[in-house]
């Protein structure tokens, strides 16, 4: 069986040294297990598709800013029977943020969520009330890395807005309430290798910012947390993670309770060098679902 370890052409648009360490480190141990599997970027059009019986979506960073050329490659891997970890239909679905939405239609907590069509006219004055807060998150539907993701105050309201009717004629948004329990607490990842959980750590933002990623100065705490605080995370896996290699649950807890701020099921890092095991754990979930 030959096997894509799936990246992206790197144009130098995103900051991902830890990332390629960590395909770089996941490629030689699986090669040391003796699979034949080599890296692929994803919309190399040399790559002859039908040699590969098995893809494994790492790193295709660039997927949100090409998105059309991605659900394309999605349809050419089901069309050449090509497998795909995570499932080509759970990859589709995981695109969009919308599926925030169906999420919370099966009983499970997210945090408050707006969702703004492209085109539609936006105040964001409004969400100040509908969410009884003064600090907002606005960022795409389909993006990634902090693109086009905004923290708005009542100090700087009226220049989002303008940035966001510009930017909405072209893409949908969400709109969230800014919770201050990011900042304090952090914000929880917890790692599942199909549907197993293997892991977990608090990623926090460095002083005066409010992203998470190592990319803008955020730092990662591996934790130990305890039975109930897995088995709430288990919920959104088991539900919406389905036969997937992977799956990292994110959010923050407000008053004792989990809510979801994405379920990670394309392209997160993994964190495998957090634990000496988790690499092991990995090929063992990898192995099951070949």
């Amino acid at each position: 069986m030959k096997i894509a370890l799936i990246t992206y052409l790197d144009k130098g648009a995103y900051d991902t040294t830890t990332v390629e360490s960590e395909d770089d480190k996941l490629l030689f141990f699986l090669k040391e297990k003796e699979l034949n599997i080599e890296q692929v970027i994803w919309n190399d059009e040399n790559i002859n598709w039908e040699d590969y019986s098995l893809a494994i979506l790492k790193s295709p960073w660039d997927y949100f800013d090409l998105i059309k050329d991605f659900y394309q490659w999605l349809n050419l891997l089901e069309e050449k029977k090509v497998k795909l970890l995570n499932p080509v239909e759970v990859v589709r679905w995981n695109s969009d943020k919308k599926y925030l939405q169906e999420i919370e239609t099966a009983g499970l907590k997210i945090i408050p969520s707006a969702f703004i069509n492209k085109q539609e006219k936006v105040n964001l004055e409004d969400y100040f009330k509908k969410f009884n807060t003064d600090k907002l998150i606005v960022k795409p539907c389909i993006s990634g890395g902090a693109k086009n993701t905004f923290k708005v105050t009542t100090e700087n309201v009226e220049e989002v807005n303008q940035k966001l009717n510009q930017l909405i004629q072209e893409e949908d948004f969400i709109i969230q309430p800014f919770l201050p329990e990011i900042l304090e607490s952090g914000e929880w990842s917890f790692i599942f290798f199909n549907g197993v959980y293997s892991h977990s750590l608090i990623k926090q933002a460095k002083a005066g910012d409010f992203r998470v990623q190592p990319a803008h100065g955020g730092t990662v705490h591996p934790q130990k947390p305890d039975q109930d605080l897995i088995a709430r995370a288990q919920k959104y896996v088991d539900l919406f993670a389905k036969n997937c290699l992977y799956a990292r649950v994110d959010g923050t807890f407000v008053n004792g309770e989990f809510l979801l701020m994405e379920l990670e099921l394309i392209e997160p890092f993994l964190f495998l060098n957090t634990e000496p095991k988790i690499y092991e754990r990995y090929y063992q979930a990898l192995k099951e679902l070949m």
